[in-house]
């Protein structure tokens, strides 16, 4: 049988998700307007997790700091980001999906594959079944999504990124010659701007141009790996198999990559923080605890770099998430590469709680506890905008403040 894969990807995920709860009480379509996801407008602090269509038109951009942007468009709408809201929706269009594919592999938090292979006697038509399936989001959840189908996962992907919002599109072998290699080089997955940047001064400029230049020259210009792989890819070839996810938890993660690089350390420090609020907020609800904490970065070289600390006591509060991985991003960033992505994960997990000596001290876990307990209750009920963090800045869990690293030893991954 044919391969046949599916790659399904929310529009613009973060802002669709609280334009559809907006609409749904009667507000205004945040999709409609210049808008975005991200930091405090009062404050003009944090940066741009996600922008609408109408934003772009005042060249907004993902990961830029919010005073940029309002700069830039002095009437944006601005949100503060609520990742339970995006947990469920995620769970919402992927349980949808599981519905119509045998096996479904999450690969962020709002796209996901689906491997199609065996299914044409159920769904003779290919596009027909990903239009039904991208239809019944919209209509049921209050989302769009693009629809790629290809015959794996790279054309598929590939796919997706074609024209937005709503779309399904097609990428399959013999469609390579005439819908991929006119795209630019820079379209290609996993191409980013430095690697474009150094294809294009040997004047490959397209993904034609890539799949045509001669493997052992192409090498030469970006390392023998790195060479092999974007000429599978720029000819349509992957093996990656569609994997489906395990039941069972074995950790807790969240990460970002953006648009824009980052290059300081204070819009990292912004970036780590709404990730540990994410991730703490999720292993909460798990009622499970962590006895590791680890944060990866990587940079616009493609480099994946982690730093890992074991704890002397299991944790799910959020302070003490966001002290830990901001100490292990100062030790890991060296400041000269800029950086595509953050990520913070939670592992060794445990439903025991046990007291040994650690950096806080217990009065103080327990107020914190009863803290992201309350903040939980509340953002659960009314909304991530309902109450922020503030108070941390007078705790002894404030955000800033000089700490004493608990007891466990380092290791890079």
């Amino acid at each position: 049988m044919d391969p046949l894969i599916f790659h399904v990807d929310v529009n613009s995920a973060y802002l669709s998700w609280e334009a559809a709860r907006r609409v749904a009480n009667g507000e205004t379509d945040l999709r409609r307007i210049p808008s975005a996801v991200g930091g405090d407008r009062q404050k003009r602090t944090g940066v741009i997790l996600a922008k609408s269509i109408p934003a772009k038109k005042y060249n907004i951009k993902t990961g830029e700091p919010v005073a940029m942007a309002l700069r830039k468009c002095p009437q944006l709408v601005l949100v503060k980001p609520d990742f339970r809201l995006y947990e469920r929706n995620s769970k919402a269009f992927m349980d949808l999906c599981r519905r119509y594919a045998p096996v479904v592999e999450k690969y962020s938090i709002d796209e996901c594959f689906l491997d199609m292979t065996g299914t044409h006697m159920l769904y003779p038509d290919p596009v027909q079944i990903a239009t039904r399936i991208k239809n019944e989001i919209r209509d049921t959840l209050g989302f769009t999504v693009n629809v790629g189908i290809g015959s794996n996962k790279l054309l598929a992907k590939m796919a997706s990124d074609f024209e937005k919002p709503d779309k399904v599109h097609t990428l399959f072998d013999w469609e390579i010659p005439a819908k991929l290699w006119p795209l630019p080089v820079d379209d290609l997955f996993t191409v980013g701007g430095a690697t474009a940047q150094r294809l294009k001064k040997a004047y490959i400029l397209t993904i034609g141009d890539l799949a045509k230049t001669e493997l052992g020259k192409l090498q030469t210009i970006v390392g023998k790996k790195w060479g092999q792989q974007l000429h599978d890819y720029a000819n349509g070839i992957s093996h990656s198999p569609v994997r489906s996810q395990p039941e069972e938890v074995k950790g807790y993660s969240n990460s970002i990559t953006l648009e824009q690089d980052v290059t300081s350390v204070e819009t990292a420090n912004q970036i780590l923080l709404a990730l540990a609020e994410s991730v703490a907020s999720r292993i909460r609800s798990g009622r499970d605890k962590a006895l590791c904490i680890s944060v990866t970065i990587r940079g616009n070289d493609f480099k994946d770099r982690s730093h890992q600390k074991k704890l002397a006591e299991p944790t799910d509060i959020t302070a003490e998430i966001y002290q830990v991985a901001k100490q292990l991003f100062a030790e890991l960033w060296d400041r000269r590469t800029p950086l595509r992505l953050l990520g913070i994960s939670l592992t060794n997990l445990t439903k025991e709680d046990f007291a040994q000596q650690t950096l806080f001290s217990n009065q103080a876990r327990d107020r914190e506890r009863k803290l992201d307990k309350a903040v939980d209750r509340l953002r659960d009920k009314f909304g991530t905008d309902t109450i922020s963090r503030g108070a941390l800045l007078h705790s002894d869990l404030a955000v800033g403040k000089k700490f004493r690293s608990p007891s466990g030893k380092k290791r890079e991954k």
